[in-house]
């Protein structure tokens, strides 16, 4: 029996993410006694792909075909299936972020397999075979039974942390069998945002909301922003009052994100705010109303301006780095 894990990388780096997925999937076979397989699908130079096995990869399996060089939910899924096949994998684990929601329904319905999405921790048991979850935007928790013998799990970020277990792994290239009318997506451009974090990237986060009043105070975000090295973010009433750019907005109808660290200033905490952020390890709340519903959420609070709290926060930061 194996454990077959599914590990994302960027321009052929992998990333705090991809290694807590690792990490879950090696410790979900221990509670197995399987083995833990990696799947790597693109360009990953031998160095990189052995940074797997610090986290409990026992075999890594890298595919590396000119045609998977971006993301093809039907071609990747078949690859995975292949894979999966090969090695006698049971529970297949991905990360859940847009790749893993995208192609753990399709690997779910390929294979006949019970699809555990979001999952924040270890199965209590094994038989029977029940994750735990956040529902309502995580306001509540449940316990899912999974029935079927083959089984898919999408890892929720932030929720398991980053274990070493290093291992001296065996890497093998596999070949998969495609057809060309299996992959549909072709990129003809691409274009690279150098200058700026993205959301979805960053492991620090600065997000201002209504509270900041107007755009032109949003300079006191991003002195803070700069001074961490965080990407900015805001609440869809800004976005929508055309305060930010929509690329900025967070919450359930904007970009849906996991930093270590997320620090809201002026946002009251709407429960469509919260969804978007709620993955995030460490939430700082900034509001001059104590009974802001952010403050519910948030691991640490500051009542006050945030005009006044966020330069001292700004001048606190720059002497402890002095």
């Amino acid at each position: 029996m194996a454990i077959l894990v599914y590990t994302e990388h960027w321009d052929g780096q992998f990333k705090k993410s991809t290694f807590e997925l690792v990490s879950y999937a090696s410790k979900l076979a221990e509670m197995a006694d399987a083995q833990t397989v990696a799947l790597s699908i693109g360009q990953v130079d031998e160095d990189n792909l052995r940074q797997l096995a610090d986290y409990g990869a026992d075999k890594i399996i890298t595919v590396n075909q000119a045609n998977l060089k971006y993301l093809d939910n039907q071609a990747y899924t078949s690859v995975i299936q292949q894979v999966a096949d090969q090695e006698g994998a049971d529970i297949m684990v991905l990360a859940h972020n847009n790749t893993g929601k995208a192609l753990a329904p399709r690997l779910s319905a390929r294979m006949q397999a019970a699809l555990g999405s979001e999952v924040n921790q270890l199965p209590a048991e094994l038989d029977p075979f029940v994750v735990n979850k956040k529902v309502f935007s995580g306001k509540a928790f449940a316990n899912v039974k999974l029935k079927t013998d083959k089984k898919v799990l999408t890892l929720a970020q932030n929720s398991f942390g980053i274990y070493e277990n290093t291992q001296e792994p065996i890497i093998e290239n596999f070949e998969p069998t495609l057809s060309d009318e299996q992959i549909k997506t072709q990129v003809t451009d691409v274009e690279k945002h150098r200058d700026k974090l993205l959301l979805t990237d960053a492991e620090l986060v600065v997000s201002g909301g209504r509270g900041m009043k107007s755009p032109e105070n949003w300079d006191k975000l991003n002195d803070l922003a700069n001074e961490l090295g965080a990407a900015l973010a805001c609440s869809r009433p800004v976005s929508d009052e055309g305060w930010r750019p929509h690329e900025e907005h967070t919450g359930q109808t904007g970009k849906i994100i996991a930093p270590d660290l997320y620090i809201a200033a002026g946002i009251s905490g709407a429960i469509q705010h919260i969804a978007g952020v709620s993955a995030a390890k460490y939430i700082v709340a900034i509001n001059n109303d104590p009974d802001a519903p952010i403050f519910e959420m948030a691991d640490y609070g500051i009542v006050g301006d945030a005009m006044q709290v966020l330069p001292e926060l700004t001048e606190a930061l720059r002497k402890a780095r002095s």
